[in-house]
């Protein structure tokens, strides 16, 4: 499942949402991504856009590789867009299945991608001076391992 929203997500009720009633789950992984203060503590926000449709579209399509790669009972991708501020929640992947290897793997997999790949575009605001933010050299190698 993927959402692009504007709104706040709750990680324990999205957790619920996914596995409540499912007894072939035997391992949860989430990860959750905050809006990070930049090293000199100036940020004020951030702004994220997408275009939608394409977006979504793309995500779907990386959901999908990550369950033919793991054999995964469920997955969630939800990625904020708009205004936020130091703090505010902007990402929460959660991967499911019966074993944790898959559960660990899928995550990272997906995480790694959405960092590198997705589009998404960032714009820091530090009190009035706005800058695009690149993905870091360290995420691209990161992502590198899971090319086929």
């Amino acid at each position: 499942m993927i959402r692009v929203q504007t709104e706040d997500f709750d990680i324990g009720t999205e957790v619920k949402k996914l596995t409540e009633g499912r007894t072939d789950i035997g391992a949860v992984v989430t990860f959750s991504g905050l809006v990070r203060n930049t090293d000199d503590g100036a940020l004020a926000s951030m702004e994220l856009e997408h275009y939608p449709g394409m977006t979504e579209k793309e995500l779907a399509r990386i959901e999908a590789e990550a369950n033919e790669r793991w054999p995964l009972q469920a997955s969630l991708v939800i990625h904020r867009v708009g205004k936020l501020a130091p703090g505010d929640n902007i990402v929460l992947v959660v991967t499911a299945s019966a074993h944790r290897q898959a559960a660990f793997e899928s995550a990272s997999f997906l995480m790694d991608y959405l960092k590198t790949r997705a589009p998404f575009w960032k714009n820091e605001d530090k009190g009035g001076e706005t800058n695009w933010v690149d993905a870091r050299e360290s995420d691209g190698e990161a992502a590198a391992k899971w090319e086929v």
